[in-house]
């Protein structure tokens, strides 16, 4: 037996709890009996490697120093663990840690979680356990001194305990602040007190949940980051999210679209769902595959729980009730919806971007964010994601119905408010009066009314400038993020069919990307895509291009079923459309008085409103920068 510092609690049957002791990295101090500061001994029982995964699945045997075993829920299932796990190839470890592999066993998991954060690429100079020794000797080794000030980046920041107990809760704080003297450069972090008291549980001693929450800080692992350091980075996240659930929740978001005041302030508390929403038994679960896949797990757990939240509730039953408060709840009693397993599988079954095309994507964000005055050295949230409807004023749309148009716009520009640049009332119905006004704008919103009250449009992500491009011919330019949209007599949004089925594209071999070929002929004459892309694939926008944001790269890495599937926007003296292939969403003639909607294989959409329809008002929406 070796002796060390800190006394372990008796388990619920009376025996003394232990955890198999993990090796030593190389060069580590493999245990000189240092004891961690403001520690009593403790009893650790020291396994042979030949029957290291032979664990009892008792709840003794893993069990910890900080844990109210009171509260601890009990495995749900024998432990298998492979005595190769961690030999295994990481997608193969990634399918186990889904799976619940080791979900069974406390002991199992206090022995692997230290082992996989260790895999963890991080900076060359990031603290481990032997600097938290170190430090916390010195902060918290003095008697005279008895309290000690929190950091200030978790301010505002909840602290969930989960199954700690009291000492448990006493160790968080310590590891916290040694946090905040080691990393002065983190301002903002909701994510790093949740991540810490679960691991707590599961950790021999303070030192090691430090040097675990330290590598995780440090990460830098291209693409895979695991905890957001600043506001401007978390709130690019929230963004992010509020982008993904955009696309993959349609049902959801419009029913908190239609609910919510602020869509955006909705999103931007989408981790807490997660941590500490979520009941131990469920956030622990979610850990154990963060800890391999990173950030992007927890976009995929939230989407899933945004997901089954549509399921359960009805808008009648969300009238006048605090929809943030609703999501809480729902969270905190998701046992009564849907088992963890069901969650993971439904969570895994998203047809998420990459880890890279989603970085990219909060690199836009952020970008937008800087744009508005956010930096990173900001402390306290001072910003809201608000767009002020109290002043709107339009003659095609109420100010409610504007805010459901908004909440389907990428989020970096609906950080902006709207800024009226074309009406056919205000301008008179004339084309060229209409490139005039709209020129210089990206991206832009069309608002149609027609003479019988219905209401359509499209969000258009380039400027309209683009068309001259195509010389004397009409060709199709834009984006991705272009989308049709009705919204009256109901609203509906008809994205860019790639969305709904990436499968439809394939990557084009390096070697093979050039410029598309012309596309077959249009209503107003023969056309090309000449800034198509795809929305599976999203980069930075050119620093030379200050102020374009968009995200999706050419049509030319892409191999698409037809060029028809990628007509997005086409203007010339004769009129303008918008979406292409066999059809036309929507088209306009020169007078701005007629026009004509259609299904079309860009957007897949069906007729907007009645096929031939003439043009009560058209108005045509920019975004007001600061």
């Amino acid at each position: 037996m070796l002796q060390v510092g800190l006394s372990l609690p008796r388990c619920p049957g009376g025996a003394a709890g232990a955890f198999p002791m993990a090796e030593p990295a190389a060069g580590e101090d493999a245990g000189t009996g240092r004891e961690a500061p403001g520690s009593c001994p403790v009893t650790i029982v020291v396994t042979s490697e030949a029957d290291t995964w032979d664990i009892d699945t008792s709840s003794c045997l893993g069990c910890g120093q900080f844990v109210d075993w009171d509260k601890m829920p009990e495995p749900q299932q024998p432990a298998q663990i492979p005595r190769d796990v961690l030999s295994r190839p990481p997608k193969e470890l990634k399918r186990l840690a889904r799976e619940g592999c080791w979900a069974g066993s406390h002991a199992g998991r206090a022995r692997l979680y230290p082992r996989l954060i260790q895999q963890v690429s991080c900076r060359l100079v990031t603290p481990d356990a032997l600097v938290y020794r170190d430090v916390a000797g010195r902060l918290f080794g003095k008697p005279s001194v008895s309290s000690h000030p929190l950091p200030e980046f978790l301010e505002g920041c909840p602290m969930p305990t989960y199954c700690l107990s009291p000492h448990g809760v006493t160790a968080l704080k310590k590891i916290l602040i040694c946090v905040g003297a080691l990393f002065p450069d983190i301002t903002h972090s909701p994510l790093l007190p949740a991540l810490a008291a679960l691991l707590l549980h599961y950790s021999e001693d303070e030192a090691q949940c430090f040097e675990s929450v330290s590598r995780l800080i440090a990460s830098n692992a291209p693409h895979a980051g695991y905890i957001d350091q600043s506001f401007l980075a978390h709130q690019a996240s929230c963004m992010t999210f509020g982008d993904l659930a955009n696309k993959h929740c349609p049902a959801a978001h419009k029913l908190i679209a239609g609910t919510a005041k602020n869509v955006l302030e909705v999103y931007s508390e989408w981790l807490s769902w997660l941590f500490p929403g979520l009941p131990f038994g469920y956030a622990v679960r979610v850990l154990d595959v963060f800890l391999l896949e990173g950030q992007k797990v927890l976009y995929r757990i939230a989407l899933a729980l945004l997901k089954q939240f549509r399921l359960s509730v009805t808008p009648a039953g969300l009238q006048g009730s605090d929809i943030k408060a609703e999501l809480q709840a729902f969270v905190r009693n998701i046992a009564e919806h849907v088992t963890v397993d069901k969650l993971l599988e439904r969570a895994f079954g998203i047809r998420l971007f990459s880890r890279k095309e989603i970085w990219l994507l909060q690199m836009a964000n952020r970008k937008a964010l800087m744009e508005r005055g956010i930096t990173v050295v900001q402390r306290r949230p001072s910003f809201h994601l608000a767009v002020d409807m109290q002043n709107f004023s339009s003659s095609t749309v109420t100010a409610q119905e504007m805010r459901l148009v908004w909440s389907w716009i990428p989020e970096r520009f609906s950080l902006f408010p709207p800024l009226l640049l074309f009406s056919t009332s205000e301008h008179g119905c004339s084309l060229q009066r209409f490139y005039t006004c709209c020129e210089g704008y990206e991206p832009t919103v069309l608002l149609i009314k027609t003479t019988e009250g219905e209401v359509c449009g499209a969000f258009l992500s380039s400027d309209w400038s683009e068309r001259k491009k195509s010389g004397a011919t009409s060709g199709f330019f834009g984006t991705g993020e272009c989308f049709v949209f009705t919204v009256r007599p109901e609203a509906e949004r008809y994205e860019w069919v790639l969305i709904k089925k990436p499968e439809l594209a394939k990557a084009v071999p390096r070697s093979r990307q050039r410029s598309p070929s012309p596309a077959p002929e249009s209503r107003l004459g023969s056309s090309r895509d000449s800034r198509s892309s795809s929305p599976n694939h999203l980069a930075v926008p050119s620093p030379q291009r200050r102020g374009r944001l968009s995200p999706f790269l050419a049509i030319r890495h892409f191999l698409l079923p037809s060029k028809t599937a990628s007509m997005f926007m086409s203007g010339s003296r004769d009129g303008i459309v918008i979406g292409g292939g066999g059809g036309q969403a929507l088209s306009l003639d020169a007078s701005l008085l007629r026009g004509h909607t259609e299904h079309c294989e860009t957007f897949d959409n069906p007729p907007l409103c009645q096929e031939n329809f003439q043009v009560q008002l058209l108005e045509v929406w920019g975004f007001q920068s600061a």
